[in-house]
């Protein structure tokens, strides 16, 4: 090898990072997986092919149709103009004229950021729009494996939705919360040391489902308990079902009458029973028929409600439950019937039964296992503010290219 003095290896040492660093930062661009770029092309393709068609003759159909592709061919286009912007951009690095060099250098930051933009545009025409989206919804939360343990984390998660919930200006209410002790008033607050058995919390805000489906499947959770002696981890996991609510409106209850819609129970499939409450809840306990118990005798569903002292306001209660878990088991069955379409398999539906998200206290991390994001903030992520947003919508991000991506299977 050569000698080299210390001012020129000096040198040749402090060069070679800013070219790594260039190099780097074209790799992480922000970009539109080939998949859903050909989807969009194709559509692209088809919107020109309509406005030909249109331009020789109108038809009202036509027009309709290249209205819902005018989103996705404006996003495809204004991708490859910016992505054909980056590439001539990064051609420039290379120059060995130093002022287009740092020309482009100056211009690194804004053409990444349109490159983003634009990808995030064209992933977001494509996505489907979920039917219930817009509606308000119900989480239940119910502890699975764990005993003890499984409880009390459910009591975790019962507070950290509802303060998500009070953060980002969404109404709640405890329609349900069970405890080991029995059942306690909805009103009242448990503290973060409650034996939760079931929970059942309302959020009365349009786009609540949209926002909050992401949160359905089972959560684990993996810490030393206070009664374990050894010191030694135990895991225990805890159920989230997120189901779509019909608000209490006209048109809800327009809703509850048409047998068309999949809010619509038959009143004679429902068996209503009234009982004495039971547990602790004030002086009405065991003394007034207020409890109601709804069984739907087709499913077998069961829906039990005795919160208020009011038997009125607890078959109300009952009825909404009841309604939207039905609901949602239609809706599944039809998404179970189109999976096994689309993947030409007899694949179901998993959300429930697959672990989709750990709490390991010993390392203070939560971990999705959709999105893959790992964030080192439990007890932020536990007081539902922009911690567990930025975990929700990584979510959201994966369900979106997930939803495209099978639509895009189906179309092939």
């Amino acid at each position: 090898m050569s000698w080299l003095c210390s001012r020129c290896r000096q040198q040749l040492l402090f060069r070679l990072p800013r070219r790594w660093t260039r190099l780097q930062s074209t790799a992480s661009l922000p970009e539109v997986p080939l998949g859903l770029l050909s989807r969009a092309q194709q559509l692209a393709a088809e919107h020109d092919s309509l406005n030909r068609k249109i331009a020789e003759k109108y038809d009202a159909a036509v027009a309709k149709r290249i209205g819902e592709l005018s989103p996705t061919v404006s996003a495809v286009r204004e991708y490859e103009k910016a992505r054909s912007a980056w590439d001539e951009l990064c051609s420039l690095l290379q120059s060995p004229d130093r002022e287009l060099r740092k020309m482009a250098e100056d211009e690194v930051d804004m053409a990444k950021e349109r490159v983003s933009l634009a990808s995030a545009a064209v992933k977001s025409s494509l996505v489907p729009v979920h039917p219930f989206a817009h509606l308000p919804c119900l989480i239940e939360i119910r502890p699975g494996a764990g005993g003890d343990e499984a409880a009390l984390f459910a009591g975790d998660l019962v507070n950290m939705y509802e303060s998500y919930c009070a953060w980002a200006g969404m109404k709640t209410t405890r329609l349900q919360y069970e405890t080991r002790v029995g059942l306690v008033a909805g009103t009242g607050n448990s503290g973060n040391n409650a034996h939760v058995q079931n929970a059942v919390i309302e959020v009365d805000s349009p786009g609540a489902y949209g926002r909050l489906r992401c949160e359905a499947g089972v959560h684990r959770v993996q810490r030393v308990p206070a009664t374990e002696n050894k010191g030694r981890t135990h895991t225990s996991t805890v159920s989230v079902i997120v189901l779509p609510a019909v608000p209490v409106d006209e048109g809800g209850a327009d809703n509850f009458n048409d047998p068309k819609s999949d809010y619509y129970v038959a009143p004679d499939e429902v068996k209503l029973e009234v009982m004495r409450a039971s547990g602790a809840g004030g002086q009405h306990v065991n003394r007034t028929e207020s409890a109601v118990r709804l069984t739907h005798l087709p499913t077998g569903t069961v829906v039990a409600m005795q919160e208020t002292r009011s038997q009125m306001q607890n078959r109300e209660r009952a009825w909404k439950l009841l309604r939207a878990r039905l609901a949602q088991r239609r809706r599944e069955e039809r998404e179970e019937e189109m999976a096994k379409i689309r993947r030409s398999a007899g694949a179901g539906q998993s959300g429930r039964e697959s672990k989709v998200r750990t709490y390991n206290w010993n390392q203070q991390r939560v971990s999705d296992h959709r999105s893959g994001l790992d964030v080192r903030a439990l007890d932020a992520v536990l007081e539902g503010g922009d911690a567990l947003e930025r975990v929700m919508d990584s979510v959201r991000g994966w369900m979106a290219e997930r939803d495209v991506a099978e639509e895009v299977d189906f179309n092939h």
